[in-house]
């Protein structure tokens, strides 16, 4: 058996004592075989200017890996729409590698940004790929011979309301599906993922804020699942959405933030999830609301306030036909198969 915590999405900016970042969160951190997060922004520094089409973006300092390491993070996601241009998402490889963080979903081309990191630990060996669908299009994605993101892209396309003849200007029906060459290569990476390895997590960076799913999300999450993979962890919205269970593997669909010092995020989008998750002959999930506070810390959430929280995830899940037990602020899957 081998235990997970995993986390969403993480941004360390401007911190004094990165040591102290995930120290509210510590008790929930110790003692599992592997932590995992996706680091929403490359540890390159910043330039002023770092992705021209986000002007209020900056990019982090290299310092802020000490929260990492004081966490004992292990393993990263680096496939997101922040990890722009390619020469900062090298350089933040580079700081992780020599912080002996095992990170996926970005590399010097296309191979080795579709490339597992892989851990071993109680004998079992664990694969994490991660791909974006939130990705500029032009020149972000890795390829054969240039540095960049593991892309999982999608079309989007409007069919026209039914009633639109009769009722003019009803919106249309928004319908994203993945791009056929993206979802081939993702499974295909898993299969041989799943080939060198006992379990396989896949992270996803994907979705918009708020509760809606789009529906290339539930397309791409089934068929990781179908692909062989033990579990889809997703971040990118910055809200939590639903839990569901297909094929007796959980799918967490956004897990929100977690520890984030973007100052535009100051205020805003302050919930998420921190998941526990044991794989062996059964598949054991717990969910555990967090919170950031007035000063931006992010602590768990405890009492009627986690009740709260974690009641709103079993609505959601249950419209995925998915049932979320809550009790003492802490919240269970069920439906898990090994």
């Amino acid at each position: 058996m081998i235990t997970l915590v995993l986390g969403g999405d993480v941004n360390l900016q401007g911190r004094a004592d990165p040591d102290a970042a995930f120290r509210p969160l510590t008790s929930l951190l110790t003692g599992a075989d592997v932590r995992f997060v996706n680091l929403e922004g490359p540890l390159s520094g910043s330039n002023g200017l770092d992705i021209p089409h986000k002007p209020n973006w900056r990019h982090s300092s290299p310092e802020m890996v000490a929260a990492l390491t004081a966490a004992e993070i292990d393993v990263v996601s680096v496939a997101n729409n922040v990890t722009y241009p390619p020469a900062a998402a090298m350089a933040s490889l580079g700081v992780l590698d020599r912080a002996g963080i095992a990170h996926c979903g970005a590399g010097a081309n296309l191979a080795e940004a579709h490339a597992p990191a892989i851990l071993e630990r109680n004998g079992s060996r664990i694969a994490f790929l991660a791909y974006t669908s939130l990705c500029w299009p032009v020149g972000q994605e890795a390829l054969a011979d240039s540095p960049g993101v593991a892309a999982a892209g999608a079309h989007t396309s409007y069919q026209p309301d039914p009633r639109v003849l009769d009722v003019p200007g009803r919106p249309p029906r928004v319908r994203t599906t993945p791009v056929p060459a993206d979802l081939e290569l993702l499974i295909a990476d898993i299969r041989r993922a799943r080939a060198e390895a006992d379990h396989v997590a896949v992270s996803m960076h994907w979705g918009f804020a708020g509760e809606e799913l789009a529906e290339y999300q539930v397309t791409y999450a089934h068929a990781i699942i179908e692909a062989g993979a033990d579990l889809v962890v997703g971040h990118g919205p910055h809200t939590v959405q639903a839990v569901e269970v297909y094929r007796g593997r959980p799918i967490f669909y956004s897990l929100g933030n977690l520890v984030f010092d973007w100052p535009a995020m100051r205020g805003r989008h302050l919930d998420g999830l921190l998941v526990g998750c044991a794989l062996g002959e059964r598949i054991r999930v717990e969910l555990v609301p967090v919170r950031r506070d007035e000063d931006n810390e992010c602590v768990p959430l405890t009492g009627a306030e986690a009740d709260e929280a974690l009641s709103r995830v079993a609505r959601l899940s249950a419209q995925r036909d998915t049932k979320v037990t809550v009790r003492d602020g802490i919240a269970t899957v069920e439906g898990l198969r090994g």
